[in-house]
């Protein structure tokens, strides 16, 4: 299988940013301090902050997951072939 000829985009921090944004929105709908949704996850309520504040790129892809599935949300990740142009 041949290799691209041109670089690829990354996809990290488009990926860090779609879940730190459902982090994010699912722990705005639940009636939580941040010291409360800090101690849930596991993490210090700082580094809550920061994400709350749109830090997620401070935060590793896997971290962001396991924070996902703290709160209930399953995490998929769905890989196909890159559309072709003409």
């Amino acid at each position: 299988m041949p290799i691209p000829k041109r670089a690829p985009r990354p996809v990290s921090p488009a990926l860090r940013a779609q879940l730190a944004a459902a982090v994010v929105s699912h722990l705005k709908a639940l009636p939580l301090s941040q010291q409360a949704a800090a101690e849930i996850l596991g993490i210090a309520q700082p580094r809550l902050n920061l994400l709350m504040r749109g830090h997620g790129a401070s935060f590793s892809l896997d971290t962001l997951a396991d924070l996902a599935t703290r709160l209930g949300l399953n995490v998929r990740l769905s890989v196909t072939r890159a559309y072709r142009k003409g």
